[in-house]
């Protein structure tokens, strides 16, 4: 999430709606969620996890899960993808929630990319990402290219930070939360694994 402007912005802009911003790195949470807390934003919350250990207190809150230009294990997570990641994502959400990833990876990125794991995205893996998200419990609905107006329409820092700068190649992946893919509160075989001796 980077910074937290996300659920600060839709939460300010929807006051009747909860909004909860989920980061590994609390640092860059800290700003937007003091000026949240100042403006008294009761609907917008933060919560420091990883998305290897999301915490099991959330699960099937999530009518809508947005993942907005992630990094490191969250844009393997849906991007490679790795199916335990996708499947504790899968537990924050209600059945039939919504999942919405933007996703880029740019020339300077290839580096992290290939730490990663990641192949390149182009359009035949992009088709081939359903078959690792309904492995989680997820049906792709689309996959499509942003162009730069798309982007920026996001209330996104580095949404709009891109948008604006060198053209690069940017994608969203809509999918459905599947109802029939796990009983809610019932930790994924990724969180069990983890819990284990």
């Amino acid at each position: 999430m980077a910074n937290g402007r996300l659920p600060y912005t839709l939460g300010r802009d929807a006051p009747h709606r909860l909004f909860i911003g989920i980061d590994a790195n609390a640092a860059g949470l800290r700003a937007l969620s003091r000026r949240a807390a100042r403006e008294r934003l009761g609907n917008v919350i933060y919560v420091r996890a990883s998305v290897e250990v999301l915490p099991l207190e959330l699960a099937g809150v999530a009518d809508r899960v947005t993942v907005v230009l992630p990094w490191g294990s969250l844009l393997a997570a849906v991007a490679r993808p790795l199916v335990p990641a996708l499947a504790g994502i899968r537990i924050l959400c209600q059945p039939e929630a919504s999942l919405s990833v933007v996703l880029s990876i740019a020339d300077r990125d290839l580096r992290e990319a290939r730490r990663l794991g990641l192949p390149l995205l182009d359009g035949g893996h992009l088709q081939d990402l359903a078959i690792g998200y309904a492995a989680a419990g997820f049906t792709v609905t689309s996959v499509r290219q942003l162009d730069p107006d798309e982007l920026a329409a996001w209330p996104s820092t580095w949404a709009r930070r891109l948008a604006h700068g060198q053209p690069r190649s940017v994608f969203q992946i809509d999918a459905r939360a599947d109802p029939a893919s796990h009983i809610l509160g019932q930790p994924s075989r990724a969180t069990r694994l983890k819990s284990e001796p």
